[in-house]
C-alpha cells in the first residue's frame, strides 16, 4: 500500500489570504491607491461640505485655518484625492506600455501611506492640530517623490519612447512643483505662490494627465467592442493640446483674463474634435459609453472659458466666477473618476466589464452635481448652492466608494492573484 508522506507546512511561508482583510490592499498597486482615494474623496468633500454649510447657515463654528479654506479644498482635491487614482493607474500600466515587469509593492506602498497620511493630517489641522497642516504637506511629499522616482526609473530603463508615458510623466512633474510652491507658501512665501500652485494642479497636472490617458486608451477601448470601429490617436494632436494648454495656464499665471480665449477658442475645436472622432457610431455597453459622456464635459469647459473671456475683453467683468473650472473637476475630472475606476476595478477583480448599479447611480448624480456647481456662480444665493453641490458630492459617490472598498479588501471574485 503507498502512503503519501505530507510535508509540515513552512513556517516562513505566507499563508494565503482569504476574506476580507487589510492585506489585500498590497497585492496591486490599484488596491492600495484606489482604496486610499476612495476614503480621501469622501473625507476631503465632508470637510469642505461642513464648512460652506457653517459659512452659510451657522449652527456651528469650524476652527480657523493658517490656510485659507478654499485654498485647501483645492490643494485636497488636485494634489490628494485625485492623484491617489491617478497614482493608482499609471503605477500599474506604466510597465504593461513600456514591456517592463510589474513594480513591487515596496514602490507604491509608500505612495499610498504618504497620500493618506498627508490627507490626514492636513483635515486634522483643519480641526485644530497646528502643525497638521505642515505635516501633512511634507507627507504628502514624500508620497509623491516616491511615486516619481518608481515611474521615472521606468523610463529610464524602457527601450524604446512611450509618448503617453512620458506626457504623463510631464504632467507629473509640474504637479510636483507646483505641490512644492504650495508647501514654499506655508513656510512665508507670497500668495501668488498658492495662487499659482492651484493652477498648476488643474491645467499643468490633472488635465493634461486625464487627456493623455483618454487619448491613449478610450479608442483602444471602443475598438474591442465596437464593431468597425476605428481608432484615432494621432501624437499631432496630444502635442497641439499641450502647447495649447500651457498658454492656457502662462495667462491665468498673470491674469491675462480678457486674452484666455487665444488658447480656449483652438482648445475648444480640438477638445471637440477628439469627441467626434472618439464617439462610436454603434451599439456600445454602458462601461463604455460613460467615457465619452464624461470626455464631453472638456469642450463643455472650453465652451464656458470662453464666454468668460470675451465678457471680460468686453466689459470687464468676471461674469461665470469658478463655473469653468467646475465644470471641468466635476464635470470632466469627476465624471471620467467614475467611469475609470469602476472600469479598472470591475476588470481586475474579475467582475463582468458592466457599470454596477451603484456606478450608474454615482455617475448620473455627478452630471447634476457639475451642473448644480455651474449655476452657483451666477445664482443669487451662491454659498447655498455651493453647500448644496458638497452636499450631492457626498450623496453621489458614498455608495460607490462603499462597494469599491470592500471589493479592495476582498479576494478576487475570479480567485486568480491581484
Amino acid at each position: 500500500m503507498k502512503i503519501d508522506i505530507i510535508p509540515p507546512p513552512d513556517p516562513r511561508a505566507t499563508p494565503p489570504l482569504r476574506g476580507l482583510s487589510p492585506s489585500w490592499l498590497a497585492q496591486a498597486p490599484h488596491r492600495m491607491m484606489f482604496f486610499v482615494g476612495a476614503g480621501n474623496v469622501l473625507l476631503a468633500m465632508l470637510w469642505w461640505a461642513l464648512w460652506l454649510l457653517a459659512m452659510r447657515w451657522g449652527g456651528w463654528t469650524m476652527p480657523e485655518t493658517s490656510v485659507y479654506a478654499g485654498w485647501l479644498h483645492a490643494l485636497l482635491m488636485q494634489y490628494l484625492v485625485l492623484p491617489s487614482f491617478i497614482f493608482g493607474f499609471l503605477l500599474t500600466v506604466f510597465p504593461r506600455w513600456m514591456g517592463l515587469p510589474d513594480l513591487s509593492r515596496w514602490h507604491y506602498v509608500p505612495v499610498g501611506l504618504g497620500l493618506m497620511g498627508g490627507q490626514l493630517a492636513i483635515l486634522l489641522g483643519t480641526a485644530g492640530w497646528q502643525a497638521g497642516i505642515s505635516v501633512g504637506l511634507l507627507l504628502a511629499l514624500g508620497g509623491w517623490t516616491s511615486a516619481l522616482l518608481s515611474l521615472g526609473r521606468l523610463l529610464a530603463d524602457e527601450k524604446g519612447r512611450t509618448w503617453h508615458a512620458r506626457s504623463c510623466f510631464a504632467g507629473l512633474l509640474l504637479g510636483w512643483l507646483g505641490l512644492v510652491m504650495f508647501i514654499a507658501f506655508t513656510l512665508g512665501a507670497p500668495a501668488n505662490w498658492a495662487f499659482a500652485s492651484i493652477k498648476l494642479g488643474s491645467i499643468g497636472l490633472l488635465l493634461p494627465v486625464y487627456m493623455t490617458v483618454a487619448h491613449r486608451m478610450f479608442p483602444f477601448f471602443a475598438g474591442n467592442v465596437v464593431p468597425g470601429y476605428r481608432a484615432w490617436r494621432p501624437l499631432w494632436w496630444l502635442g497641439a493640446m499641450w502647447a495649447l494648454l500651457m498658454a492656457h495656464l502662462g495667462l491665468e499665471l498673470v491674469h491675462a483674463y480678457a486674452w484666455l480665449w487665444l488658447a480656449d477658442l483652438p482648445l475648444l475645436l480640438l477638445s471637440a474634435l477628439a469627441v467626434y472622432r472618439w464617439w462610436p457610431r454603434g451599439r456600445m455597453p454602458g462601461i463604455l459609453a460613460v467615457l465619452f459622456i464624461g470626455t464631453a464635459w472638456l469642450p463643455v469647459t472650453f465652451a464656458l472659458y470662453l464666454v468668460q473671456s470675451f465678457t471680460y475683453l468686453g466689459s470687464g467683468e468676471f461674469v461665470l466666477g469658478r463655473a469653468p473650472m467646475h465644470a471641468l473637476f466635476i464635470g470632466f475630472f469627476g465624471s471620467l473618476l467614475v467611469a475609470m475606476v469602476t472600469r479598472v476595478t470591475q476588470g481586475h477583480s474579475g467582475r463582468p466589464m458592466v457599470m454596477p448599479k451603484v456606478a450608474w447611480f454615482a455617475f448620473a448624480a455627478l452630471q447634476a452635481v457639475a451642473v448644480m456647481r455651474i449655476v452657483a456662480d451666477i445664482a443669487p444665493d451662491a454659498m447655498a448652492w455651493q453647500a448644496a453641490a458638497a452636499v450631492g458630492w457626498l450623496l453621489a459617490l458614498a455608495p460607490w466608494v462603499g462597494r469599491l472598498g470592500w471589493i479592495y479588501l476582498s479576494p478576487r471574485a475570479d480567485g486568480r492573484p491581484g
